[in-house]
């Protein structure tokens, strides 16, 4: 058990992705996908847990499935290589969820820091809907239904996977060895952590209005760049300007790439050369932000084309869907399987049980 090496990784379907995603586990995902490292990739796009504060809109959270799956496979994606799945078509996660429920408490549920986030951003207070709630719980099973032995989050996660963590340990030492305990996979790039939104604000979101999309036209993608927010002190050019807080930078930090200089800004030979003439003075916003542009637009162009190329054949993305949601009900239906063995709930499938009770009930 565990000896494969798996990748359990996915999205709540919320709308069409944006750069945030794409630096914060989209490239990876791909790059992970690539290095055949790794001998089974599984990401699910998260509908039944979008459900959890879409309830009453679910046309909103059906439209998103596609709009998340024209994204993964216009970054690279490769269904090939990875199982992409829709999270409500895989009903052994319900069954799993309802027996991790006992093995966690109401008080430690509303400990997991990453709860009370969103439950204080959703403005939920005293009417949590449970399936919200009970979001660490579904997440486990997500996670052990697949045996992943990597997840691949953000760091706002970690409690998350904590707590994940916790319910194998727990479940493994009541029923013995069964399920597998998973490891984060943090990026590698710290400022990937948690792109800032082009206004500042702490957090990319579409409710606030401040991402850029994978999608997102070329007109679109330099308005929102050229009004970006930067260094409020840095009110002329000669002016000394902040790095730190800089949503200008962090964006470079992201993104940037050592060639980029030679195509885009031959003046400089590298970034810190560039954050250095910045901070001392003398260097304006506007020729930072024309940077970023040029760099931005060739990112995303590729990834906008190919999408475009994919939403030609909407079938097709389906019928992709379906078959990557066969595979992953398949390895989700071991994984209960062995639970229930475990928790000695496997009536049917027990031949030693039932001749146990034939002797029994024969000596009577």
């Amino acid at each position: 058990m565990g000896k494969e090496k798996i990748i359990l990784t996915g999205d709540r379907p919320t709308g069409r992705l944006h750069i945030g995603h794409y630096v914060g586990s989209l490239k990876r995902r791909v790059d992970l996908q690539n290095a055949g490292d790794y001998s089974k990739m599984f990401i699910f796009i998260a509908d039944s847990q979008a459900l959890t504060d879409n309830i009453d809109n679910p046309e909103k959270v059906r439209q998103n499935v596609i709009e998340v799956a024209l994204d993964y496979l216009a970054c690279g994606i490769d269904p090939s290589k990875a199982t992409i799945f829709i999270q409500s078509q895989i009903p052994e996660l319900c069954e799993l969820s309802f027996y991790f429920m006992d093995l966690v408490s109401v008080s430690r549920l509303q400990r997991n820091p990453t709860v009370k986030a969103e439950i204080q951003m959703r403005n939920f207070e005293a009417s949590i809907p449970v399936g919200f709630f009970t979001y660490p719980i579904s997440q486990a099973a997500d996670i052990t239904a697949f045996r992943a032995t990597t997840v691949p989050v953000g760091e706002d996660q970690e409690p998350m996977l904590e707590q994940a963590r916790e319910i194998v340990r727990r479940f493994n030492y009541i029923y013995g060895e069964t399920l597998v305990e998973p490891e984060i996979l943090l990026p590698d790039n710290a400022a990937c952590l948690r792109l800032p939104g082009t206004d500042g604000k702490a957090k990319m979101s579409k409710s606030l209005g401040n991402c850029i999309y994978l999608s997102e036209e070329p007109e679109e993608i330099q308005k929102k760049i050229m009004s970006m927010y930067t260094d409020p002190g840095h009110l002329r050019v000669q002016d000394p300007g902040k790095i730190e807080g800089n949503t200008v930078f962090t964006y470079l930090d992201a993104f940037c790439r050592p060639e980029h200089f030679e195509r885009f800004l031959p003046d400089y030979p590298n970034l810190e050369e560039l954050k250095a003439h910045y901070q001392r003075g003398g260097l304006g916003d506007v020729k930072v932000k024309r940077f970023l542009n040029s760099i931005m637009q060739e990112t995303l162009e590729p990834i906008r084309n190919r999408r475009k190329e994919f939403s030609k054949d909407i079938p097709a993305i389906y019928e992709m869907l379906q078959q990557g949601c066969e595979v992953a009900r398949a390895a989700a239906a071991e994984t209960l399987a062995d639970v229930k063995k475990a928790m000695k709930i496997n009536y049917f499938d027990d031949k030693e049980l039932i001749e146990e009770q034939v002797k029994r009930f024969s000596q009577e």
